[in-house]
């Protein structure tokens, strides 16, 4: 195994996630070396604690109310579309998110935007549990159904096969 240095070893990473990123597999048909290797670098280096960003804002475009989502939608749209790309790197936002944005604000959805809370998860989690209950409700509901459509079934053919008896015999002869 040959020693890279960790400034070697940071470069790569930094190919990898940086503004201009390549895949793992293209880097490793660029420099030679093995794509596990660079992986493991890529991997090692997200458990370390992070750096001090350059961006303008410390936090993470997820992270950001929905007014400071509509606000930065409305900075954007000030910003000319080529320089866009270097805005959002610079705020640290992809483009995709912004997309997603813009669309939320023109449908009025910014309440949307919001992440959920303790109460939007607790409701979820029992309107999941109602779900199953009734689902299971349901299931042994259909095999009732299911039980009954085939005894019924049963007996029409019981009946076709032996008739009924009452209409075989002669009510004088059962003296």
């Amino acid at each position: 195994m040959i020693p890279y240095s960790q400034q070697f070893r940071n470069r790569m990473v930094q190919k990898l996630v940086g503004a201009h990123a390549i895949s793992a597999t293209a880097l490793s048909a660029e420099v030679g070396i093995s794509q596990g290797t660079l992986s493991r670098w890529l991997k090692q280096a997200a458990t370390l604690p992070p750096k001090m960003s350059s961006a303008d804002d410390d936090t993470k475009a997820h992270d950001w109310s929905p007014e400071e989502k509509v606000a930065f939608v409305l900075e954007s749209a000030a910003v000319p579309s080529a320089e866009l790309g270097a805005f959002l790197r610079r705020k640290g936002v992809l483009e995709a998110q912004l997309d997603e944005w813009r669309k939320q604000v023109t449908d009025g959805a910014v309440a949307s935007m919001r992440p959920p809370t303790r109460g939007d998860r607790e409701a979820a989690a029992a309107d999941t549990k109602k779900i199953r209950q009734l689902e299971r409700e349901l299931l042994r509901k259909d095999k009732a159904l299911a039980e009954t459509a085939a005894l019924l079934v049963l007996k029409k053919k019981a009946q076709a096969i032996w008739g009924d008896e009452d209409d075989d015999t002669d009510p004088k002869s059962d003296k």
